[in-house]
């Protein structure tokens, strides 16, 4: 006769086995016979990646219902999130049994332009991006109006030299092919044409000025090869 205190043991064992069986063939099983298997229904959602969207609107772009399985086609998911004017790129993975793993790339927010009402948030090709900065933490510089080509310096001072990028509170226009950087303690002119890594070349002179505890006014790099520095 068998002891029935062992029973429950032979229970959680017999299906142990029978998972480990279904997880070995899931390479010649289709997906669509998957997707109809309540074990692979979506249980969880990892979202990873995202900063300035909630993970509520992304929850609710994917629009999942209780019959939604890992095993389902991720396109229509994929176009969903891709349609969010704050996301870049995203991918979609499963962990199974029950979890999806959403990864976004977000457009990141480079400047601040003021409108009638507050101000808008822009990313690094000049469009508007939904986000609301009365609502959220953000020490972005201000453009005064929607410019492309600021708003891609910017980006790519962001990238490139992040800290640097945090100290620009304004970049505006000056004149036909002259811009104005401001920083805290200084203001940067420099051609139109600029490139972050020029712009960068400020970082080492304000360094070397504070050693020799010099205040700096302006600095220009309207000069080829050089950064030239005027005291107040």
């Amino acid at each position: 006769m068998m002891d029935e205190s062992r029973r429950p043991v032979y229970l959680r064992a017999g299906i142990a086995v029978a998972v480990v069986a279904l997880l070995g063939a899931l390479p010649w099983i289709g997906p669509r016979a998957l997707s109809s298997l309540a074990f692979f229904r979506v249980r969880k959602v990892e979202i990873r990646g995202a900063t300035y969207i909630p993970a509520s609107e992304i929850l609710g772009r994917l629009r999942l219902d209780s019959s939604a399985s890992v095993f389902d086609d991720p396109d229509p998911l994929l176009r969903r999130l891709h349609a969010h004017p704050q996301i870049r790129e995203v991918e979609i993975d499963r962990r199974l049994p029950a979890t999806l793993i959403v990864r976004v790339r977000e457009n990141m927010p480079v400047a601040l332009i003021p409108v009638t009402k507050g101000f808008v948030v822009v990313d690094g090709q000049g469009r508007q991006l939904p986000i609301d900065p009365s609502a959220t933490a953000l020490d972005l510089p201000i453009l005064a109006a929607r410019d492309t080509a600021l708003a891609r310096l910017l980006a790519e001072l962001r990238a490139g030299y992040p800290s640097l990028f945090a100290r620009v509170s304004e970049i505006r226009r000056e004149g036909r092919n002259e811009l104005v950087v401001r920083l805290p303690d200084a203001r940067v002119r420099a051609l139109s044409d600029v490139t972050a890594d020029r712009l960068a070349e400020v970082t080492p002179v304000e360094a070397d000025l504070a050693r020799r505890h010099l205040r700096v006014a302006e600095l220009d790099l309207r000069y080829r090869d050089q950064v030239i520095a005027r005291l107040p």
